[in-house]
């Protein structure tokens, strides 16, 4: 059913997949002598006082929206929770997948260069954040699961 408490799981977890496009990946990284910011969208650099986009992630941003669809569409199919924990249990290791994207395109942007805690984003652990609310769904999914085989035997 909607009303059940996996679907605020899956919610917030497509919600903070899209909050990637609002939080920084890493900010004030050197890149090429200029303090740059990196988003889900691409590589800002600051010019004239103003954050001007440099170098573009049109796949990173397309995928990204793909992502996060993923969870909201989990939340209709409440009719067939079997399915529902098997596109969970996919939608984490889609997750784990593009984490490392993310990862691996932050460290290329940057050139090889370590982040330091203080450079680190937001953005970089707001993924770990919906893995973790997955695997909550899944379990509160295979609850519900549970219940209603043991009411069925019942009858």
């Amino acid at each position: 059913m909607i009303q059940r408490i996996q679907t605020v799981y899956l919610l917030f977890a497509g919600l903070l997949i899209f909050a990637l496009y609002l939080f920084p990946l890493a900010h004030d990284v050197f890149i090429n002598g200029v303090a740059s910011t990196i988003k889900v969208t691409g590589v800002y650099q600051n010019v004239n006082g103003q954050q001007v986009q440099t170098q573009p992630f049109a796949a990173l941003s397309i995928i990204t929206a793909v992502i996060g669809l993923v969870p909201v569409v989990i939340v209709f199919l409440f009719r067939n929770r079997k399915q529902q924990i098997a596109l969970c249990y996919s939608a984490i290791l889609v997750v784990i997948g593009y984490s490392f994207w993310v990862a691996q395109t932050v460290k290329n942007a940057t050139g090889g260069v370590t982040l330091a805690t203080s450079n680190m984003g937001i953005g970089l652990f707001l993924t770990c954040i919906s893995i973790f609310l997955l695997i909550a769904a899944a379990k509160a999914i295979q609850k519900d699961e549970k219940l209603v085989r043991s009411a069925d035997r019942l009858r």
